[in-house]
């Protein structure tokens, strides 16, 4: 399961929303060993990542989650402050 935190990619350190999930599969097929034609194939099966593999879709540099979490608290957004505040300021 990703984190609800802030990313900022530690390659091209100017990335900060697009990203994508990697995920990996396991299908399996069966060949005729004379003609290398497959015969069938199975569904595919999602194998169960310890920690989610992120790519930046601006370099497509690829690293696991912490990585961009670190970079992110390593570096923060600058004028961010912990919680973003929305007060309405009185016009005079």
């Amino acid at each position: 399961m990703m984190q609800e935190k802030p990313y900022f990619c530690p390659n091209c350190r100017s990335n900060r929303v697009k990203f994508s999930v990697i995920t990996s599969y396991s299908q399996r097929f069966i060949k005729d060993a004379l003609t290398g034609s497959i015969q069938q194939y199975n569904e595919p099966d999602a194998i169960p990542e310890t920690e989610p593999m992120i790519q930046c879709q601006v370099c497509s540099f690829t690293g696991n989650e912490m990585r961009f979490v670190k970079q992110a608290e390593r570096e923060p957004r600058p004028g961010a402050n912990g919680s973003p505040s929305y007060e309405q300021h009185a016009s005079e």
